[in-house]
């Protein structure tokens, strides 16, 4: 059994060095009660709600920081994997909203989001490669950030090259919904993982930020669509201890195949008849 957790903090806007600290002393109790996955939030290193790109541009990191690096130290401790974003400055120049992949041995993999979200598209340039999907000690982590998950071409394109779990740094502003039911956002997660028959481990954050109230919808996800733990803390965890052995299970039936009763060769002709959207 492998032991998944979710660290559901609340960066404050800018403060890169006291986030990245804060997100390292979650990691290390993490890593001590047991974790071989860790996964932060979306931004983790510094904040949401910038109101330029020069604003992001000041909290930006490169993936080689020695600031991140101590995410890797605490890794380390464990032989653990940590997830988590990051404002990132490209080589390049451009900004991107990434998550960075770590061990002990340091960076394993970069993800630079390809679904911007609203006025993300005024800070971040999108990414352009295909999420990875890293071996680790105890299965195949994809990656994705928040908004690619409601894009099924996204979880199912991971399933396929062979993941078992996808980590999900998130951050879900509050949206209106019925008493009772979970976030819509953690209900794209359990369709997901039920579709591609792969955990699925979101980290959202908590606090308040430049007005905006944050989900605290952290959660993990089985197989079956099911949450198996979730968080709704300020600060807190959601942990669960999983098999990542059931995701390469892919039959349904005796008859039935998650992935192997998939029709690509129809697929591109049943989109290229649908009409163009209209602008709104």
């Amino acid at each position: 059994m492998i032991r998944v957790a979710c660290l559901q903090l609340a960066p404050v806007l800018g403060d890169v060095a006291g986030n990245v600290e804060r997100a390292r002393a979650a990691i290390r109790a993490a890593v001590a009660d047991g974790a071989h996955i860790v996964v932060l939030p979306e931004l983790a290193t510094s904040g949401y709600l910038f109101t330029d790109a020069a604003e992001a541009r000041r909290a930006a990191l490169a993936p080689e920081d020695p600031l991140l690096a101590t995410w890797a130290a605490e890794a380390g401790r464990g032989d653990a994997v940590v997830v988590g974003g990051f404002c990132e400055l490209g080589d390049d120049g451009l900004l991107y909203n990434s998550a960075v992949v770590m061990d002990g041995s340091g960076v394993r993999a970069v993800y630079r989001k390809t679904h911007l979200w609203d006025r993300e598209k005024l800070l971040f340039s999108p990414g352009t490669a295909r999420p990875p999907v890293v071996d680790a000690p105890y299965g195949r982590i994809g990656v994705l950030i928040c908004y690619d998950l409601e894009f099924p071409e996204m979880p199912r394109a991971l399933a396929l090259r062979g993941a078992d779990l996808l980590a999900v740094p998130t951050n879900w502003p509050v949206v209106p919904r019925p008493d009772g039911e979970h976030p819509p956002e953690v209900v794209a997660a359990m369709a997901a993982a039920r579709a591609n028959r792969v955990f699925i481990a979101c980290c959202d954050r908590s606090g308040t930020e430049r007005g905006e109230r944050w989900t605290r919808g952290s959660a993990v996800v089985d197989t079956c669509g099911w949450v198996r733990a979730a968080c709704d803390e300020e600060n807190g965890r959601a942990t669960a201890d999983l098999d990542l052995n059931e995701a390469r299970a892919k039959r349904l039936t005796a008859l039935s195949h998650a992935l192997a009763d998939r029709r690509p060769e129809l697929y591109a002709d049943l989109l290229s008849d649908a009409p163009p959207q209209p602008s709104p």
